[in-house]
C-alpha cells in the first residue's frame, strides 16, 4: 500500500519501544487486507505533550500504550471503556471524530487466548501469580466476565497485592485469597486449583531456568498460561508440560491483545494467523 494523504496512522506510545514487535504484526497485518494504514513506535517522555499532538493532528486513527504510560493517560482521555476503567490502565486508544477513548485489550486479549486453548473457565478455580498491570488486568477480565467460581492472588509486591485484592472485592463480585507468593502458598492454593496463569517476570530471557512454581506442585488437573512470550517455551511451560498439564504459551495473549486493538482501530477482521507468524519467526 502506497503512503498518501489519506494513509491513516496508528502508533505505540512508550518508552523505551525499540524492542516492540507492535509495528511488525500491525503492518503486516494492513498489508494483508490492503488498508492504508501504517503503524510506528514512537518514544515518548513527554506524554501530555504527545496526546496534545494527537489531538490537533488530523489521520491519526489509534495508539497503543505501553510502559510507562498505561495509568498516567487515563485522565488525558474523553472517555475510557467500563472494564479498563476498573482495571485502571489503558492500552489501546480510538481517536473517534476526535475524542480519545481508551479501552484494555490485555484483558480480553487473555480471554481469547484462554478460549482458543480450549480451557472451560466455568466454575473454575483460578492462580493468578503477580500482582502488576498484566496481573490486574486478567484478575478484572475473568471477574468482570463472572465464569469463574473463585480467585487466588499471590504475588511477590504486598502493597500492590492488596491494592489489587481491594479493588476486585469492591468492583466484582468473585470469592477472592490473596496471600504473599510462597512455597507454602503454592503448595496451598495449586491442590484445589484448575487454572494456573503465570504474570511475574521469572522465567524471561535471559534468565531463561527460572520458574517460581517448583515443578512436584504441578498436576495434570491443571491448566497453565505463562504471559511471558521470550522464551516461547518457558520452564514453568516446560514442567507443566512434563506433568501433563494443558499449556497455553505468552505469545497468545500478546496476539489476541493486538488483534483486539487491530479490530477497534479498523473494523475489520484482524488476519490473525498472518500476525501470528510474524510473532513466531521472530523466535524462531
Amino acid at each position: 500500500m502506497e503512503i498518501n494523504a489519506q494513509t491513516q496512522l496508528c502508533g505505540l506510545l512508550g518508552n523505551p519501544v525499540d524492542h516492540s514487535l507492535s509495528p511488525a504484526i500491525h503492518n503486516a497485518a494492513f498489508r494483508q487486507l490492503g488498508l492504508n494504514f501504517i503503524y510506528l513506535a514512537f518514544p515518548v517522555q513527554d506524554l501530555e505533550g504527545a496526546v496534545r499532538g494527537i489531538r490537533a493532528l488530523g489521520h491519526i486513527r489509534g495508539l497503543s500504550v505501553t510502559i510507562p504510560h498505561k495509568v498516567a493517560i487515563l485522565p488525558l482521555l474523553d472517555s475510557v471503556e467500563t472494564t479498563a476503567k476498573h482495571i485502571g490502565s489503558v492500552n489501546t486508544i480510538v481517536k473517534d471524530r476526535g475524542m480519545l477513548v481508551g479501552s484494555n485489550t490485555d484483558a480480553s486479549g487473555a480471554i481469547q487466548a484462554l478460549q482458543q486453548g480450549g480451557v472451560e473457565r466455568s466454575g473454575q478455580r483460578v492462580v493468578i501469580l503477580g500482582s502488576g498491570g498484566a496481573a490486574r488486568a486478567i484478575a478484572f477480565g475473568l471477574c468482570v466476565e463472572g465464569k469463574i467460581s473463585h480467585l487466588t492472588l499471590l504475588g511477590i509486591d504486598d502493597k500492590e497485592r492488596t491494592a489489587l485484592a481491594h479493588d476486585l472485592r469492591a468492583k466484582t463480585s468473585i470469592p477472592l485469597g490473596e496471600a504473599s507468593l510462597t512455597l507454602e502458598s503454592l503448595q496451598s492454593a495449586l491442590s484445589h486449583t484448575q487454572l494456573l496463569i503465570h504474570c511475574t517476570p521469572i522465567g524471561m530471557h535471559p534468565k531463561v531456568e527460572e520458574s517460581c512454581v517448583p515443578k512436584h506442585l504441578l498436576h495434570r488437573d491443571l491448566t497453565v498460561m505463562d504471559i511471558v512470550y521470550n522464551p516461547l517455551n518457558t520452564r514453568l511451560l516446560q514442567d507443566a508440560q512434563a506433568a501433563g498439564c494443558r499449556t497455553i504459551q505468552g505469545i497468545d495473549m500478546f496476539l489476541h491483545q493486538a488483534v483486539g486493538q487491530f479490530e477497534l482501530w479498523t473494523g475489520e477482521s484482524a488476519p490473525i494467523e498472518v500476525m501470528r507468524n510474524v510473532l513466531t519467526s521472530h523466535f524462531s
